[in-house]
């Protein structure tokens, strides 16, 4: 066995729904194979909600991505059990052993991420949040290895039902955890801004939006007439032209989903292969 290969496991909760998500994981874990020519990088994706698939606490680094639905949905269920045994597995090594664990959660997982570590409330939104959004770093954002390459205030997809809000800072100063970007803000309705991306620790971070969305897998979103009227709706014909556009902008959309995702992938490299990574 190359003791040199870092082993990925994607873990998919999107339940057997059409979606783009799961083709970025996989186009970004490619790229991150080829950029370190001397270590071996392979995958594995597991079908949690759909097929009750969990991966084993063997792997080196987990991704867990987004869904649909409630994230209180899995209570109860075998699944759920599974991936929060999984959490507490992962959380015990990283706690009492050297060699840590790597995990990233996105969107649905960041979601049930907040209700195993309890570090915020999760509830219904008042109406869903879909397409380009502006994020804003927190301070501690401002210093973070997986934002600091985006300005202050960057563009992201953002696709939600639930969100995570009323940060409780007891909890996070136990976990020794930081909120790194926050909604942007907006005078003109009294909801609170929700938390978008959270450290636990140096090895354990979650985005609330998608840092894996690329502009294919937006107009794919965009295209469907049922996400055109839910936009224009909403926002009117403008936003929806505006949002389009900013697919295509280098510095928008591309730029998020060429920095984050892909960021904490090569930190995660090299941390645990500091001897090979050339990168």
């Amino acid at each position: 066995m190359d003791s040199n290969k870092i082993k990925i496991a994607v873990i998919d909760l999107y339940n057997n729904e059409e979606n783009q998500g799961m083709r970025c994981i996989r186009d970004i874990i490619k790229e991150t194979n080829n950029r370190f020519e001397n270590i071996p990088v392979e995958y594995k994706i597991y079908d949690a909600r759909y097929k009750d698939e969990m991966p084993d606490s063997n792997y080196d680094i987990y991704i867990s991505s987004g869904g649909p639905g409630s994230p209180f949905e899995g209570e109860g269920s075998d699944w759920e059990k599974k991936y929060f045994g999984l959490m507490d597995s992962i959380w015990s090594n990283n706690q009492n052993n050297e060699d840590k664990k790597h995990v990233f959660f996105i969107c649905h997982s960041f979601q049930i991420m907040a209700r195993y570590f309890k570090f915020g409330s999760v509830i219904k939104r008042h109406s869903n949040s879909f397409g380009v959004m502006l994020l804003h770093k927190t301070e501690a954002g401002k210093y973070d290895e997986l934002l600091t390459a985006l300005p202050d205030i960057f563009y992201a997809a953002d696709f939600r039902d639930y969100q995570v809000v009323q940060p409780d800072q007891k909890i996070l100063d136990e976990l020794g955890a930081e909120v790194t970007c926050i909604e942007k803000e907006r005078t003109h309705v009294p909801y609170e801004r929700a938390m978008m991306a959270v450290r636990i620790s140096p090895e354990i971070v979650g985005t609330q939006f998608h840092p894996e969305a690329d502009p294919e897998s937006m107009y794919f979103h965009f295209k469907k007439p049922e996400r055109k009227e839910q936009v224009v709706t909403k926002y009117g014909i403008e936003k929806y032209d505006e949002m389009l556009a900013l697919l295509e902008e280098p510095g928008a959309i591309q730029l998020t989903r060429k920095t984050v995702l892909p960021n904490f992938l090569n930190n995660a490299i090299k941390s645990l292969r500091p001897e090979k990574a050339l990168v």
